[in-house]
């Protein structure tokens, strides 16, 4: 058998998350973030089905990731976040570099008269996030100066919000609006508009005025929102992940589970054994913490997870077997163990849950 756990990715889920956007931004260009092999979903998979729904964009994180894609027969415009080292695969692959430095512009820029190209490029001002992006008071100086470099041609600016998903929206704005300063003023310098965008998913849903010339989901397009009202956005799912019973056994009171001895049987007990650990993206903090679905029921899991392997407690579940289905996350019968569900068990949030289930698990996808 192969190790771990089997995701399943609804398509169609992930097509109706694309029609609710669609709904609340109108004809707005959208650009998929689908960096983290789309969250962990498949970004081959899910690009082409995004494609087909009226997505004009992707943009992914690095390089590799959209050769990945562009090898996969995509040819949509795709713009990597991040990555700037790997000059020659944005002029072999048709990639747009995100700009966030000044020596990276001056970098491609030679390397594009060298080649006697002119690439387009996006540039990422910081208003905020103290991540990557060009800031402070030279702001407008420095892009200027991207813009007068030989084979560069400024197609689009962006920034990044650091908290959109807040009750408190008044950071969002005071980065929102220094977003508008910037590009007004570059506006006028150059004398012309540029395409612009800052909406991620949760200021998709909840802050109209970032919507600009383009919004730049990624969680909601794959069911989830970091918002704290998001059961009322009709947003489905698309991941399962699921696995079988390897083994079943019969332990009598009074016996240990797992190292550490973390969990002692407190009655004659039925403890199945399923093939996913730790080392399957099933976090170590769901030791005595956690619940999977078995026949529809919820069972928890008891002792450590371990590297490869995790105990659940049948005893309260009539007629289970070996090979039976154990769902980890999404839907069985009327259960549902949600990324949010698990996250707040590990102390963390969806993004993780799903890239590491995604990362590790073999991947079936449905229609």
């Amino acid at each position: 058998m192969n190790r771990g756990a089997v995701a399943e990715v609804n398509l169609t889920a992930i097509a109706h998350n694309f029609k609710i956007l669609r709904d609340i931004v109108g004809k707005r260009p959208v650009i998929a973030v689908v960096k983290a092999d789309a969250y962990g979903h498949g970004a081959i998979e899910v690009s082409k089905r995004l494609i087909q729904e009226g997505v004009s964009c992707l943009a992914v994180a690095f390089t590799d990731e959209a050769i990945q894609l562009r090898n996969a027969g995509i040819n949509a415009p795709i713009i990597v976040l991040f990555d700037t080292k790997d000059l020659e695969d944005f002029f072999n692959f048709n990639l747009i570099p995100v700009i966030h430095d000044v020596s990276i512009a001056l970098a491609i820029s030679r390397k594009a008269t060298e080649k006697r190209k002119k690439i387009n490029v996006h540039v990422k001002v910081d208003t905020g996030m103290g991540r990557i992006g060009l800031s402070g008071n030279k702001i407008i100086d420095n892009l200027i100066c991207i813009s007068e470099m030989e084979g560069l041609e400024i197609t689009g600016i962006m920034s990044h919000f650091s908290e959109a998903d807040l009750l408190d929206r008044s950071f969002a704005y005071s980065q929102l609006k220094e977003f508008n300063r910037i590009r007004e003023e570059l506006f006028k310098k150059l004398k012309k508009r540029i395409f612009s965008h800052i909406a991620n998913s949760a200021a998709v849903l909840t802050f109209g005025e970032s919507h600009l010339d383009a919004v730049r989901p990624g969680l909601m397009l794959y069911g989830y929102s970091s918002l704290s009202k998001d059961s009322e956005l009709n947003l489905i799912p698309a991941m399962k992940v699921k696995t079988v019973i390897l083994c079943i056994r019969n332990l009598p009171s009074g016996f240990p589970i797992s190292y550490g001895r973390t969990f002692i049987t407190k009655r004659q007990s039925i403890i199945g054994v399923i093939p996913v650990g730790y080392a399957d993206g099933y976090n170590r903090l769901f030791s005595n913490n956690a619940e999977v679905l078995v026949k529809g029921v919820r069972v928890p899991v008891v002792g450590r997870v371990c590297m490869d392997l995790t105990m659940i407690d049948l005893t309260d579940i009539k007629d289970v077997k070996e090979g039976e289905e154990v769902v980890l996350l999404g839907q069985q019968g009327n259960e549902t163990i949600t990324a949010y569900e698990l996250a707040n068990k590990a102390g963390t949030i969806p993004y993780e849950i799903l890239t590491s289930f995604g990362r590790y698990s073999k991947k079936e996808y449905v229609n």
